[in-house]
Formats: structure tokens, C-alpha cells, sequence
């Protein structure tokens, strides 16, 4: 006779045993990199010297605008064939005179009805084309970041490859600061070595991040410009040319080095933002995807999972924690001391937390163990993130949850960290 408990049981292991399946690949991927660690050199003559157009949408960014359109400015690729756009958006700052002292053109932007990242791209194609003004193909930064010497050279090589689109190795500025910032950065460098580069190396579409990414002319027209504007743009872009058949790639010796989030409430409000632009994202696109994965799109199989299990599994996990812990309380209360009590009723908890934890302790070490050489930290700091990683992955479990309900805007995330590209090439890394 199957008891409820022994009910209980078999529907948890036929659950955990289905999600767990459907991310196999991603371990996949792991082992896959491992084993193929030598990389290519790029030092060969491209066929074509592209011209590109530099995009920075900033809002209110006059304190770090500066060092990203000097490292523009400092490439080792033909001056010439690099013009720097700012977009400043809705700014109330002076982002507009410092980024035009810094040599940029300035397009400003006031709209506070259409506000978001990727109106303010839109805006930045239709002024650029209007004008008569047109490039090979578009590099898309953020107003924080830094790039390094060589990331438009390598950009280049990768487009004459016949990559269309390009997203890069995206470092950090203040990867050691704290929990938070190393956190970000762990996550963002794991995503370039052991996601996208698995994904190109096995021809699969790698997916753009947000910013440090490259967009040929020819795409955009066939869009209309910009045409993705929920709240994660770059993942909605992503999805959208994956359903097409595009394939993406990543250049990774292009080098970003982006600012991160120091304090939890604005990672809180951007980690909200990301969580519920991915819900947006599967009902808009979630029928298209799974029509693509019965078509034998295995892309497609990979940004459905993306979206949709991992919130799916935390949310499962979540209730299945408080489900043990109520029945455990309910069927031994009248039966066991207050030590056992306790126990049965916080056991599914604590087992949860220490199964994730070591997950994602797992990701983190072999992240760190590769990719050591190019983090900009101290030996201490770098140890130290291993440990907390996965505390900063786990509190994505509950903005996971509260994105389901609460309604969320675009909001935009204070910069501060003033540094250079020299700064960071300076930086002792021991």
C-alpha cells in the first residue's frame, strides 16, 4: 500500500529527477570546455577592416562616461573607423557635455513614457540612419564599462568569420569590493567560458549580456532598428534571433570590464528587473521556442531552459521545503522531543540550502581554478568568493518568487567606481 509519504516521495523524484535531466547539458558543457582549454591564436591579417559604430546609452553617468569613451578611443585598430555615439537619456546630469569633451557625438533623449534600453537604441539607430550616417556593424556598451586594447581588433577577426553577432568576456571593474560585486562578476565570467564558449565551440547560438555585445548593420535593418523592448532587451533579442535560426558567437579575447552593484537593494532591483523581463520574455516567445525544440532546434531547447525551469524548480523547491517542514510538524509533534521536533521540521530546509550550495560552490571553484589569471583581485578576495558565491546565486530563489507578482520598471543602477583601463592593467593580481 503507497502511503501519502511514499506518494510524496516518488512525485519528488520523478520532479527532481526531470529538471535535473533537462540541465545535464549544462554539465555537458562544463567537462566539454575543460577538455578543449586550448584556444586558437588570433594573431592572423583580417580579410576586412569593419567599420563600427560605438552605441552608450547613459543616464546620468557624467562620473564614468569619461574612462569607457577613453579606452574607445585608445583601441589598436584603424581610429578612423570607429565613431563613439552617446545617448544621453533622460539625463538631468552633464553625461552630454562630459562625453562630448571626451570627443563622443551626443544624441540626447527625453521621453518619460518610453523609457528602457532599448527605446533609447532604437532612438540611436533611426537619429544615426537618418542622418545618412551608417557602419559595418555596432558595438553596444554600457556608459560603466571599460573595454581593453584589443576588443575592437578581436571583434573584427570574429566578423570575418561570418558571425553576424558577438557578445564578449565580460570581467570587472570591482570584482573584489565585496559578496555582491564578486558574485556579479563569478557569474558574468562562468557565462562567457563555460556557457557561451561551450555553446560556439559546439555550434550552437551563444546569448548577448546585456552590454559589451557586436550587431552587424545588415540585422538591424531586417529589424527596423531596434524592435525588442521588454525589460531584459538583450535576452529578448537573443531568444527572438534564436527562433529565427541565427547563430551568435562570442569573441573572447574581446574584453569588457564592467562595474557592479555594491549594495543588495540595487542588485535586488536589478536582479528583479532580469527575473521578471524573463517571464515576459517566455510569454511572448515560449510557444515559438518549443515549436523550434520539436523542429530539433537544440538552441532553442537551450534558452527555453534558460527562462522557464530554473525559476520553475526554485519556486517547486520553495513550497516542497515548507510542505515538509508543516508535515513533519503535524505527524511528529505528538511523538518525538523538542530536538527531534525541530530536526524533521527544519531537515528539508537545511537539506535544499547545503544540496544548492554545493552546486553552486561546484561552478564556482572551476570557474575561479580556469579563470584566476585574468580576475582583477587579491588572492584573499578570490578564495573568498568561492565561499559566497553561492549565497549571492541562492537569492535569486526568492526574487525568483516575488517577480511573479510584483510589477516592476526599468530603474536605473548608480555608478560610482571612476577607474581606467589603466588602472585595471596596472592592478597587482596575485
Amino acid at each position: 500500500m503507497i502511503t501519502t509519504e511514499n506518494l510524496f516521495l516518488i512525485c519528488d523524484s520523478i520532479i527532481t529527477g526531470f529538471f535535473s535531466l533537462c540541465y545535464l547539458y549544462q554539465i555537458f558543457f562544463i567537462f566539454y570546455e575543460l577538455i578543449k582549454r586550448k584556444r586558437k591564436s588570433s594573431d592572423t591579417k583580417p580579410p576586412k577592416h569593419h567599420t563600427f559604430g560605438v552605441i552608450i546609452c547613459a543616464r546620468n553617468e557624467q562620473s564614468v562616461i569619461g574612462g569607457l569613451i577613453d579606452s574607445i578611443k585608445r583601441q589598436n585598430y584603424p581610429e578612423d573607423l570607429i565613431d563613439v555615439f552617446v545617448v544621453a537619456d533622460n539625463c538631468t546630469d552633464l553625461t552630454a557635455k562630459y562625453a562630448e569633451a571626451s570627443g563622443a557625438t551626443v544624441f540626447e533623449r527625453q521621453n518619460k513614457n518610453l523609457v528602457g534600453k532599448g527605446y533609447a537604441l532604437d532612438f540611436a539607430f533611426k537619429t544615426l540612419w537618418s542622418k545618412g550616417i551608417k557602419h559595418d556593424a555596432y558595438l553596444i556598451f554600457d556608459a560603466d564599462n571599460l573595454v581593453d586594447s584589443d576588443f575592437v581588433k578581436e571583434m573584427n577577426l570574429k566578423l570575418c568569420q561570418g558571425y553576424r553577432v558577438l557578445t564578449s568576456y565580460r570581467n570587472s571593474k570591482n570584482y573584489g569590493t565585496n559578496w555582491i560585486t564578486s558574485g556579479y562578476s563569478l557569474s558574468f565570467i562562468r557565462e562567457a567560458t563555460y556557457l557561451n564558449k561551450a555553446r560556439e565551440d559546439l555550434k550552437l547560438s551563444c546569448a548577448i549580456s546585456g552590454t559589451g555585445f557586436c550587431v552587424k548593420r545588415e540585422i538591424l535593418e531586417e529589424n527596423d532598428g531596434w524592435k525588442h523592448y521588454l525589460l531584459t532587451e538583450d535576452i529578448e533579442f537573443t531568444v527572438d534571433s534564436v527562433i529565427k535560426g541565427e547563430k551568435f558567437g562570442i569573441s573572447e579575447k574581446s574584453v569588457l570590464f564592467d562595474e557592479q552593484p555594491v549594495n543588495f537593494r540595487s542588485s535586488w532591483n536589478q536582479r528583479m528587473r532580469w527575473a521578471k523581463g524573463f517571464y515576459q520574455i517566455l510569454g511572448k516567445y515560449g510557444g515559438n521556442l518549443l515549436k523550434g525544440i520539436f523542429k530539433g532546434s537544440f538552441s532553442c531547447y537551450d534558452f527555453f531552459m534558460t527562462l522557464f525551469p530554473a525559476s520553475a524548480y526554485t519556486v517547486y523547491n520553495l513550497i516542497k521545503a515548507i510542505v515538509e517542514c508543516v508535515y513533519g510538524f503535524i505527524s511528529f509533534s505528538g511523538n518525538l522531543n523538542t530536538f527531534k521536533l525541530v530536526f524533521n521540521c527544519l531537515w528539508p530546509v537545511v537539506s535544499c540550502f547545503c544540496i544548492m550550495y554545493l552546486l553552486f560552490f561546484a561552478m564556482g571553484l572551476i570557474t575561479m581554478i580556469t579563470e584566476h589569471k585574468v580576475i582583477r583581485a587579491t588572492r584573499a578576495q578570490k578564495i573568498r568568493s568561492v565561499f559566497t558565491y553561492p549565497l549571492f546565486m541562492m537569492t535569486y530563489c526568492p526574487i525568483a518568487v516575488v517577480a511573479i507578482f510584483k510589477k516592476v520598471e526599468w530603474k536605473p543602477i548608480p555608478h560610482n567606481v571612476n577607474a581606467t583601463i589603466d588602472d585595471l592593467e596596472e592592478t597587482k593580481v596575485n
